[in-house]
């Protein structure tokens, strides 16, 4: 990550508290208002074979099965402590298009998440006024053929803006913008289909990062931020309110002492 530009992100490596599990009771985020926790599902392994009765033996959730399975109860875990439930009372439906909601024949609460995995590590975004998307990526690496994806499947005007930038900058520019865009398009629960152009964020790596038109009608009532919660990590969140806070976390195993 060019430590040039690290004053546009909303949040970096050491604004990410550390939480230990076991999790006391979790206040919902106020109005406008956005908690993001960042797991690495390799550190918390121990954690999760012990509360799973060691079903897990290896020492880091390596197999695609035992991923999706850290997933699914790490993200439980989260919303049951804002519920002031075991996570296993969580119940999860799914929209049309996929987007996973709580089901709310069961809870009462309305609280929107979104979830977004890399490799073994996990974003997840929680929210109590908007529906919110968010989406991680591992920066710093090579776009292929960015300028043709950009050309098929993002907007004219942000097509041209990536291919008037220097060579040396597109890459990041291009994954910024394609992480924001995975946001947008978790939180609106459109689907990513045939859908990244019809609005255009903010390519301008020098700039906050932003939702620059959506349907040809300006920006709208969309938020977007972009955070690093780790030296090798891009996170994207954004919601369709005004974001006014923006609280970050890190989950951590019992034995970890905050630094």
């Amino acid at each position: 990550m060019n430590k040039g530009i690290t004053k546009t992100l909303s949040a970096t490596p050491e604004s990410f508290s550390l939480r230990r599990i076991p999790l006391d009771r979790l206040v919902p985020p106020s109005s406008g208002e956005v908690h993001l926790w960042f797991l690495d599902l390799g550190e918390l392994s121990g954690s999760l074979s012990a509360a799973l009765g060691g079903r897990c033996d290896n020492p880091s959730p390596a197999t695609p099965g035992q991923l999706l399975m850290a997933r699914r109860f790490y993200l439980r875990l989260l919303l049951g402590a804002y519920l002031g439930l075991p996570g296993k009372a969580v119940k999860i439906n799914r929209k049309n298009r996929g987007k996973p909601i709580l089901d709310a024949t069961v809870h009462e609460e309305e609280i929107h998440f979104s979830m977004a995995k890399s490799e073994d590590k996990l974003l997840i975004g929680i929210s109590a006024s908007s529906h919110i998307g968010v989406d991680l990526e591992r920066a710093g690496r090579h776009a292929r053929n960015a300028m043709g994806v950009a050309r098929r499947y993002f907007s004219a005007d942000e097509a041209a803006a990536l291919a008037a930038l220097d060579a040396s900058l597109r890459d990041e520019a291009f994954l910024r913008a394609w992480a924001c865009k995975e946001s947008v398009v978790k939180a609106s629960g459109m689907g990513i289909a045939n859908q990244f152009h019809r609005f255009s964020v903010q390519t301008d790596i020098n700039r906050q990062a932003a939702v620059l038109d959506f349907d040809g009608k300006g920006p709208g009532d969309w938020s977007l931020a972009l955070v690093q919660p780790s030296d090798t990590f891009l996170g994207a969140l954004a919601i369709e309110d005004r974001l006014t806070s923006l609280k970050t976390f890190k989950l951590v195993a019992a034995g970890n002492q905050p630094g």
